[in-house]
């Protein structure tokens, strides 16, 4: 099955095509950043902001920040900056990033390909939100965006022992929503996710988010 997607705002094209894989899937998992929501820019405004203030004389690598996307944002927090040479406290920069972030949700634009899919679906079958993000900021996020009340099962950082790429947040979601991991369909926009649902078992659907046009 495909679904092309329409504008998410006039400023902002995502000509994307979504490849659903063949299968008869019980239930269906989305991450949040970069899939249900266009939060990533604003992430990495976040992070470059914060990372500032430890020192960061140039421009943070926007790449290897995308390929961190869906890990825990501590982790991302000690990465970034042995990537670029500082010496970073994981969890000020991260205090710092979150608050940056959280000053700045009113920017935010749906996925809507993903959205709509996940509408659709939920109709039907059971669905869950497995984020890498804090419970705090998850939940902001799905509250002001209005997706709150689509997903009654939200798995976050602060719920596992080890985030993406472990597998323990689609397992977990999986368990929540009453099905097998085998029979779930995952929505990811990041490497670390898509390691993360095949080492749970689970087929999987690449949001390109970043593609333009």
């Amino acid at each position: 099955m495909w679904l092309r997607a329409v504008p998410i705002r006039a400023s902002l094209r995502i000509p994307m095509r979504l490849q659903i894989p063949d299968g008869d899937f019980s239930g269906y998992i989305f991450d949040l950043d970069g899939t249900l929501v266009d939060t990533m820019p604003l992430h990495y405004a976040a992070w470059e902001a914060a990372l500032r203030k430890a020192g960061l004389a140039g421009r943070l690598d926007e790449n290897l920040f995308y390929d961190f996307g869906g890990m825990p944002s501590r982790k991302v927090a000690t990465l970034l900056g042995r990537r670029h040479g500082l010496e970073v406290d994981p969890e000020k920069a991260y205090r710092d990033k979150e608050a940056i972030f959280m000053g700045s949700l009113r920017k935010l634009a749906l996925i809507e390909p993903v959205v709509t899919f996940a509408r659709r679906v939920a109709a039907t079958h059971p669905v869950a939100v497995a984020s890498g993000g804090t419970r705090d900021v998850v939940t902001n996020t799905l509250r002001i965006t209005g997706l709150a009340p689509l997903f009654p099962v939200v798995v976050t950082m602060d719920d596992v022992e080890h985030g993406k790429p472990a597998p323990d947040m689609f397992l977990l979601a999986a368990r929540l929503m009453g099905v097998k991991p085998a029979s779930c369909l995952v929505f990811e926009d990041g490497k670390p996710g898509i390691q993360a649902a095949e080492a749970a078992g689970m087929k999987w659907v690449l949001v390109d988010s970043r593609a333009s046009g």
